[in-house]
């Protein structure tokens, strides 16, 4: 079945415009805020229910306000949330996002409820996973569910995304688990202990990421693009140019593999899932905030 199951965490994102990003003990005076959906999973799962795909989203959130403002981006969406579970021990997460006048962003987020999912919770929706083309989750839920949701999926033979963000320790002998490692410059660096600021640094990390034993690779580079590798090829792919319409990067990174997930969903090759990935990225970052951001369908094709 043409279906996508994202397994990650919703937080609400309080997001601070202004010049600059403060610096440790600095105080800046900032231009304007604003409180909405977040959290990468949740992200990735409003996404690619817009860009068209039957879309469920497994997560927990609390009993709250901000609870109540995931189920309603949901419902404006398409996402199937009939997975969330609503706890009453737990609340809510949120993230605190700092944005300057260059689009560039800071964030730190406490993931509440969804960082307190479990590997039972996840057998409970084995059912939607295995009737998936492709499962996605991220590193923002417990790392031991990660590996057990990886395992359980691959076990289904649905084809898994991991997006190692935020950048922690991953045991390297579950890379096995992954299809598609999407990892950005920043994490991809944690991985391979080295800078990644140019494609001939996303080159060099691929080949490292290959020998770990992942065996696909997609490092997004922001406005440089995106470089893949596997055991076959390698090719580097342009970004959308968007120009002066970028004013918030936030959510760009869910948004690629959103759109990288539903173009891999209706059979498009990799670089044509690439090339979609960037379109919806670069779509995103037109717009202020993550999951509001998130470009249709319909604006997608027109890019592209």
């Amino acid at each position: 079945m043409k279906n996508i199951c994202i397994l990650g965490v919703f937080v609400a994102d309080l997001a601070f415009f202004g010049d600059e990003i403060p610096v440790s003990g600095e105080t800046v005076i900032g231009k304007e805020y604003i409180i909405g959906p977040g959290g990468k999973g949740s992200n990735q799962a409003v996404a690619a229910a817009k860009a068209g795909i039957k879309t469920y989203f497994i997560s927990k959130i609390g009993d709250d306000q901000f609870g109540q403002m995931a189920k309603e981006i949901y419902n404006k969406s398409g996402v199937d949330y009939s997975r969330v579970i609503t706890s009453k021990e737990h609340s809510t997460g949120a993230a605190g996002i700092i944005v300057n006048n260059r689009g560039q962003n800071a964030i730190s987020v406490v993931t509440g409820a969804g960082g307190a999912i479990t590997k039972e919770d996840f057998n409970n929706s084995m059912d939607i996973v295995s009737n998936s083309s492709v499962f996605l989750t991220n590193l923002e839920i417990p790392v031991e569910v990660v590996y057990y949701s990886l395992k359980k999926a691959r076990e289904n033979n649905v084809t898994t995304i991991l997006n190692p963000a935020p950048a922690s320790e991953f045991s390297q002998e579950n890379f096995h688990l992954v299809d598609f490692f999407t990892p950005n410059e920043t994490e991809t660096a944690f991985f391979v202990k080295q800078k990644v600021e140019s494609k001939d640094d996303a080159k060099q990390a691929a080949e490292k990421l290959l020998d770990m034993g992942i065996k696909n690779v997609v490092i997004t580079l922001g406005e440089k693009g995106a470089y893949y590798a596997n055991s076959n090829e390698h090719f580097h792919v342009d970004a959308i140019n968007l120009g002066d319409k970028v004013i918030d990067t936030t959510g760009a990174g869910d948004a690629f593999n959103a759109g990288f997930a539903v173009a891999l969903t209706e059979g498009k090759s990799i670089k044509e899932s690439i090339i979609f990935a960037n379109a919806t990225a670069g779509l995103s970052t037109t717009k202020i905030g993550t999951a509001k951001s998130m470009p249709l369908r319909s604006e997608i094709d027109d890019l592209l």
